[in-house]
């Protein structure tokens, strides 16, 4: 036991990574299908090796893991941030709002009504929310109130322990609610409503699976014969599928086609698009024909594009192709994901910044239609640490700024400074694409590991005291806790279907964006027997993640009474 005493003293930043890691194990573990989250479990696991002794950890590296977890998750959302805030998002918006303010209201209440410190009306937010950026957040705005470090102890003790007891119950609560509650309270039938959306999507063509997922792509040549006389735009129009003719030769020779060109008998053309349209091509222009050397300067491109461009925003695919017209000629959707999570295709299908499309068509058409999209995302770029480390050390910078309010000084602290420079960062890289890159394997990289040596941090330096916390309210923080995320998910399901006259299906989705679950998501796909839920998401999470984090210091300074 003294060499275990040794090692907390002199190397405790041994069991901080032994946290991380078996915390990171233990939230991988599924039991029949559910887990209790990695987050939950590094903190649990550091509070119970913070009984081995007293942890000491230098702040500076508490704040720089918050702040990379903090930067990367705006990084992440600045993009979908900035372009959600428009008339076509804007329910959506709303909504995440309905249910941090609903969710804050909550909390000031209990901290009234039972005196709770504003560590534990802190952590209780963080748990219950099932946000846990409002830990660092909050922890900050303790740290400038001028503290004795006894008390400030105890204030982040009573945040770990708020957050340890309502955590793993909001993120239970909340997978529930999303599939099962939601759609009672709304009145529908999830799967039939998911059907009918698929409809709507597919153009209001009964839902087949072909209308919602790629049909392959392929380029064919033929000799022009019974196409002879007529425009390529009218052979294109005929064979349909938004078919084109890419490459026309004429005695020999190449020449451009364009849509007004003129076949001629003997012509051999190729054309690109969808298998289904483009076998059906022989009747209309003459026999097929075996040319390698035709296809052979047509290679066909598959690229993976993240969309940027704002104008494209809440579009339906339909509207985007029109916009787009000529620049999308040639070019076909292959898939559309958000958030990792394929989306259902249809032509009324929305789209929205930071989805990745997989565009397919022969090189020069993509790499055309890309430009007027995104980005098309390589796996060979590297992040950019320059930006990384400038972005971040301005987000504290700015973290250290503060106004009074009642004699109170309220500071977003460096946490929050993080999360407005991420998302300024994340905004402007979108505009920039060559500047900033950050690939999404970096990003998950640095959230997982700001965010769990930051809890392990919290848990080891606290755990004696954060144990004792639990113990003594572990009961009133479950029923609050329980309100806490049942009131605002309730709030948000009927202001959305009856005051917003969103989709069942899409508020589903929406209700876990806000609330940053993304398991709820696939628990709501899973009752729908349908994607379609996905559809809800990405806005949602975006102001979700933004306006739950920032409520750790208004927790802090309206629950503080010096």
């Amino acid at each position: 036991m003294d060499s275990i005493r040794w090692i907390v003293t002199t190397a405790p930043e041994i069991f901080l990574l032994l946290a991380v890691a078996i915390g990171t194990m233990l939230g991988r573990f599924k039991i029949r299908g559910f887990t209790i989250g990695t987050t939950a479990c590094i903190l649990i696991v550091a509070v119970l090796i913070g009984q081995l002794g007293h942890f000491t950890f230098a702040p500076v590296l508490r704040t720089i893991l918050f702040s990379l977890f903090v930067f990367t998750i705006g990084y992440r959302s600045g993009p979908e941030f900035f372009a959600s805030l428009s008339l076509r998002t804007l329910s959506q918006v709303v909504l995440a709002l309905v249910i941090g303010a609903t969710g804050l209201v909550i909390v000031l209440i209990f901290a009234s009504v039972f005196k709770l410190d504003p560590g534990t009306a802190a952590g209780l937010t963080a748990g219950a929310l099932t946000q846990s950026s409002v830990i660092g957040t909050a922890s900050g705005a303790l740290a400038q109130l001028g503290l004795p470090k006894a008390a400030l102890e105890q204030q982040e003790a009573n945040i770990a322990a708020g957050y340890a007891v309502t955590y793993v119950l909001g993120y239970i609560l909340t997978l529930l609610f999303v599939p099962f509650v939601a759609p009672r309270l709304m009145g529908v039938d999830l799967k039939a409503e998911a059907k009918k959306l698929e409809a709507e999507l597919a153009g209001g063509a009964p839902p087949k699976t072909e209308n919602l997922s790629y049909r392959k792509f392929q380029a064919r040549a033929y000799r022009v014969s019974a196409g002879a006389g007529r425009t390529i735009e009218a052979i294109e129009a005929e064979i349909g599928g938004r078919t084109v003719v890419e490459r026309l030769v004429r005695g020999g020779a190449d020449v451009k086609p364009s849509r007004d060109t003129v076949l001629e008998a003997g012509d051999d053309v190729v054309i690109a698009g969808p298998t289904t349209a483009i076998v059906a091509a022989k009747p209309i222009l003459g026999e097929e024909v075996d040319a390698g050397e035709l296809l052979s300067n047509l290679p066909g491109n598959v690229v993976e594009v993240l969309v940027e461009e704002r104008k494209l925003h809440g579009r339906s695919i339909r509207e985007i192709a029109e916009r787009l017209g000529d620049e999308a000629r040639g070019v076909f959707l292959r898939s559309l994901t958000r958030m990792g999570r394929d989306v259902p295709l249809g032509p009324d299908t929305r789209v929205y910044v930071g989805d990745v499309m997989t565009l397919v068509g022969s090189t020069r058409n993509v790499t055309r239609a890309t430009a007027q999209v995104g980005h098309a995302l390589t796996t060979s770029d590297r992040t950019d640490i320059a930006y990384l480390a400038a972005g971040i050390a301005a987000g504290l910078l700015a973290g250290l700024a503060s106004f009074k309010i009642g004699g109170v000084a309220l500071t977003l602290g460096g946490g929050g400074g993080a999360l407005i420079a991420g998302l300024a960062c994340g905004w402007f890289q979108s505009r920039k694409p060559t500047l900033g890159t950050m690939p999404p394997a970096a990003q998950q990289t640095l959230s997982d590991l700001g965010l769990g040596g930051f809890i392990a941090a919290i848990g080891l330096g606290n755990g004696l005291a954060a144990w004792s916390a639990m113990q003594a309210h572990g009961l009133l923080l479950v029923g609050m806790g329980t309100v806490v995320t049942l009131v605002p998910l309730t709030i948000g399901t009927l202001v959305a279907y009856y005051l917003l006259r969103m989709n069942p299906v899409v508020t589903c989705g929406a209700l876990a964006g806000a609330m940053t679950v993304d398991a709820a998501v696939t628990g709501a796909c899973d009752v729908a027997e349908s994607k379609t839920p996905v559809l809800g998401v990405a806005v949602p999470y975006a102001i979700g993640n933004v306006v739950l984090t920032v409520l750790g210091p208004i927790v802090v300074a309206a629950t503080y009474t010096a």
